[in-house]
């Protein structure tokens, strides 16, 4: 019987665990102490016959370790396995072999959740059999064995997943922009790149690849790169025959021209809907549109059900997420703003005057970029976790004012004077721009608490 070693056990490691529990001799390893979870978690865990590991990595030899997403690849008890003729996998490229439907896969810096909600919309909305999972919250590993031929796996897919993958084939990709995040653990802007272009490495020249041609960043990538699936870019600024020129012969793209979106499809071209009738707000989110409806009509999704649901779509929980109003100040949760490109978009889409709640765990970010795109919208500035000390130097440096910065031990004070200063028609917007892990869990335990402070206001 083979031996596998999952390696963490967040979500995506249980998962994985409990699917190879079932024909397999496996073992779960995670670095924290046995008392951080669960005593439910790990008795259900060793009933399914898995072995669990705390601390202390253990010492015997596997056929296979199953990396979470969390897990570099680098550590050395990594590097020895696959030294002795382990095999590195990961939990995407588990579920990959274990499903037996239709994946379609979305990476990219910002907007791969809205992106991925939105086109499991559009596939419901077709009448298909759709599991929205993936960096979205559900692994995608749960739902592998209830697959069928008929499922389409509308799939988050992130660096970290997608840097253990061996033959993961979407049928339909997309990478949606490219920033400098997670330098921590891919180190440069190159090698995140690199990883971020192995969602399309092993699919064939009859399947798609979509890429949004309005970013400078996968733009140049994409235009020094031999890549084998269609390429089908979108945009929102370049014009038809630009478009076409980049879809390199596939002539499949999508755009946005003089407020009308379009998809074109064998240099035939069919109009979608209009922007004005687009729910969810930000320039950003025409990218996001565009996007999915790429990926949804090359799925083979009519454009009756893409248009209505871009009309209807109102957006996902922790991004740009309107909590309330309260003594005339709107309360604005983008927890999932977890890089400063993120942080840019939510100002962007945000009404001024801003106090913006920023800080949190240090991914190697820089912050200075940040700074210069607050455009006198952000009034206050109000700091919290591991970098707040690095925001505020950056801050500084590029000319806020330091009396409108406010230094605060947590969220809860954040929001606190974030309410005694804000004056009414401002936003009191959380947007860190870095994850939650210095403080919290997730970014989606950070978003909820932010939610139940705002809503506690005024009590």
């Amino acid at each position: 019987m083979k031996k596998y070693l999952v390696l963490g056990l967040g979500r995506s490691g249980v998962a994985a665990a409990e699917l190879l529990a079932k024909s397999a001799d496996v073992s779960a390893w995670d670095s924290k102490a046995e008392e951080k979870f669960s005593p439910e978690l790990t008795a259900r865990l060793r009933a399914l016959g898995v072995k669990l590991y705390f601390g202390d990595f253990p010492q015997e030899s596997y056929d296979e370790l199953v990396l979470s997403p969390g897990v570099p690849p680098e550590i050395e008890p990594v590097r020895k396995a696959a030294e002795g003729g382990a095999v590195i996998s990961g939990e995407l490229q588990l579920a990959y072999e274990n499903a037996r439907g239709h994946f379609l896969a979305i990476t990219g810096t910002n907007g791969k959740t809205t992106t991925t909600a939105l086109l499991g919309e559009m596939e419901k909305a077709a009448g298909r059999k759709t599991e929205v999972v993936g960096n979205i919250g559900l692994p995608v590993t749960s739902v592998a064995e209830t697959s069928d031929e008929d499922t389409w796996l509308v799939t988050e897919v992130s660096s970290f997943q997608l840097s253990t993958i061996s033959s993961f084939r979407p049928e339909v990709s997309a990478i949606l922009n490219i920033t400098p995040d997670h330098m921590d653990r891919h180190k440069t802007i190159e090698e995140y790149t690199r990883v971020k272009h192995l969602v399309h490495a092993n699919q064939t020249p009859d399947q798609y690849f979509v890429f949004n041609a309005d970013d400078p960043a996968t733009l140049e990538s994409v235009k020094a790169m031999d890549i084998t699936p269609k390429l089908v870019p979108f945009s929102h600024k370049l014009g038809f025959d630009e478009l076409e020129k980049l879809s390199r012969g596939s002539h499949c793209y999508a755009i946005e021209d003089d407020g009308k979106f379009y998809i074109v499809n064998q240099s035939r071209k069919r109009f979608i809907c209009t922007k004005d009738e687009i729910y969810i707000p930000g320039t950003h989110n025409l990218e996001n549109a565009l996007a999915a409806s790429a990926m949804a009509f090359f799925s083979g999704v009519d454009i009756p059900c893409i248009a209505e649901c871009l009309r209807s779509f109102k957006g996902v929980e922790h991004r740009i997420e309107f909590i309330r109003e309260y003594k005339g100040v709107r309360y604005v949760n983008d927890s999932k703003g977890t890089n400063p490109d993120s942080t840019e978009k939510a100002i962007e889409a945000v009404k001024a005057p801003i106090l913006l709640i920023a800080g949190g765990y240090d991914k190697g970010s820089s912050f200075d970029e940040l700074i210069s795109k607050f455009g006198g919208k952000v009034e206050y500035l109000l700091l919290l976790g591991k970098t707040a000390d690095k925001i505020e130097a950056a801050a500084l440096a590029g000319g806020f004012p330091k009396e409108r910065i406010v230094r605060c031990k947590d969220l809860d004070e954040c929001v606190g004077r974030g309410s005694e200063l804000a004056v009414p028609g401002a936003t009191v917007l959380l947007s860190p721009a870095c994850a939650s892990w210095d403080m919290y869990g997730s970014y989606e335990e950070r978003g909820e608490h932010f939610r139940r402070l705002a809503n506690a206001l005024g009590e």
